[in-house]
């Protein structure tokens, strides 16, 4: 990847590569889930523990192949009856449904692994199956010019009973032409113990790797095509689908409408018949029914919206919530805050939620008129049905139902626009003369 970041911590769809894996094995709901980390394996148990607290992080001080990472994880699986998935934090596209497929075969199979048929076969390892049985898996760097033949290819998935894993692992020798301990060896070791394998065969494009920045971007490609595809089949309306990015867990209800050049980070859900205007971007936020989003503007983490909810241009709201048929329309910050039902919140509103040191948060009521260029410095709490005066700097709690008008008195001064300008223009004149 030419890059001092560890290969699967560059993003795809907004999360690190490895997200990806989890999730194909988390929809088999696990009842354990090990990641395996190596090369800066600090940084990436950081990212894993962000995704998910409680994942449980395996190290491999030394890569020494990937038979070698597995048995990392075997302290971990101390005593676990059951199966284990080997998924790799690279190979993103690999669907829930195929490794259920895999689970079924392990009814009647010691060892399954997912093949596939390659257009082109190139330096993958080669499966060497005698009729529905798996004999071996044979490295290219290893492979005689039949095995090359071979168009069924080994994309590294593995499935088998837990303990028969490790203890095969532990008989893995590196006598290869890498000097590595081969995952893919485990195979012919159970045949020779008499033990049956197989492989169950899954689509080209769900073994896609990822090893360069081109192929990184191959697969977002790839991948924003189907996300795009799946929200238009499942009724969402997407004016410019091309120019839409999706992450990899947004959730976008039906008749909701995108308009162009949306972008989606993590954590985003959208709610039936919402609409989002051109140029927006959102993340970690919740967007209710009928809501309205945009243009040009932004949703930061911890955003809610209530149902009906308009946010307009160049709006940003941060951790906030916003109730139901609440209005920001324009150039407005809305930061820290909680805002209750049917209020509206003029242009250039302001709630100044930081002091340079903490956060503090700012409380308006239900049915409040905040007037344009309001400055709302926090902690402060604007009552219901109150409502504050344009240009208003609000440093205290505003009752139910009251005004608050906090401007300083306009001076008029005749002529004075004239002479200042006079005076401006000299002094300029001065330096230019100067220099």
């Amino acid at each position: 990847m030419n890059s001092d970041r560890p290969k699967v911590l560059h993003e795809l769809a907004g999360v690190p590569l490895f997200a990806h894996a989890l999730a194909s094995g988390a929809a088999l709901q696990p009842d354990r889930t090990v990641l395996v980390a190596g090369v800066g394996a600090e940084a990436v148990t950081k990212a894993a523990h962000a995704l998910h607290p409680d994942i449980t992080i395996a190290i491999q001080a030394e890569q020494r192949g990937t038979a070698h990472a597995v048995a990392q994880a075997e302290p971990a699986l101390s005593g676990f009856d059951g199966d284990a998935i080997v998924l790799y934090g690279d190979t993103p596209f690999i669907r829930p449904e195929t490794l259920s497929m895999m689970q079924a075969a392990r009814a009647q199979y010691d060892i399954v692994v997912l093949g596939f048929e390659a257009a082109d076969p190139g330096r993958y390892g080669r499966l060497v199956m005698v009729d529905k049985s798996l004999d071996k898996i044979v490295e290219f760097k290893d492979a005689n010019d039949q095995e090359r033949a071979i168009t069924r290819c080994n994309s590294g998935v593995i499935c088998a009973d837990t303990s028969l894993l490790f203890d095969l692992v532990k008989s893995v020798e590196n006598r290869n032409a890498s000097g590595e301990y081969y995952l893919t060896d485990i195979v012919a070791l159970a045949r020779a113990r008499g033990l049956t394998a197989t492989a169950v065969a899954c689509d080209e494009a769900e073994t896609l790797g990822i090893n360069t920045r081109a192929e990184l971007a191959a697969a977002e490609a790839v991948f924003q095509t189907r996300a795009r595809t799946e929200a238009l089949e499942t009724g969402v309306t997407l004016t410019a689908p091309e120019t839409v990015h999706f992450a990899l867990d947004t959730v976008v209800g039906r008749d909701v409408v995108i308009e162009p050049n949306v972008i989606f980070g993590p954590g985003v859900t959208v709610e039936t018949g919402a609409r989002i205007h051109a140029f927006c971007y959102l993340e970690s936020c919740h967007i209710g029914a009928g809501a309205l989003v945009g243009p040009f503007a932004r949703l930061r983490p911890g955003a809610e919206l209530s149902d009906n909810v308009k946010v307009g241009n160049f709006v940003e709201i941060k951790n906030s919530t916003l109730g139901d048929g609440t209005k920001v329309n324009h150039l407005s910050y809305i930061g820290d805050a909680s805002v209750g039902s049917a209020t509206n919140i003029g242009a250039g509103t302001i709630t100044c939620n930081y002091n340079g040191v903490e956060k503090h948060r700012t409380e308006i009521g239900a049915n409040v008129f905040i007037g344009s260029d309001t400055m709302l410095v926090a902690p402060v709490t604007v009552g219901d049905n109150a409502m504050t005066a344009s240009g208003s700097v609000i440093t205290k709690d505003v009752p139910p139902e009251a005004l608050a008008l906090s401007r300083a008195e306009e001076r008029i001064k005749p002529g004075a626009a004239t002479r200042l300008f006079e005076m401006y223009r000299r002094a300029k004149a001065k330096r230019q003369k100067a220099t």
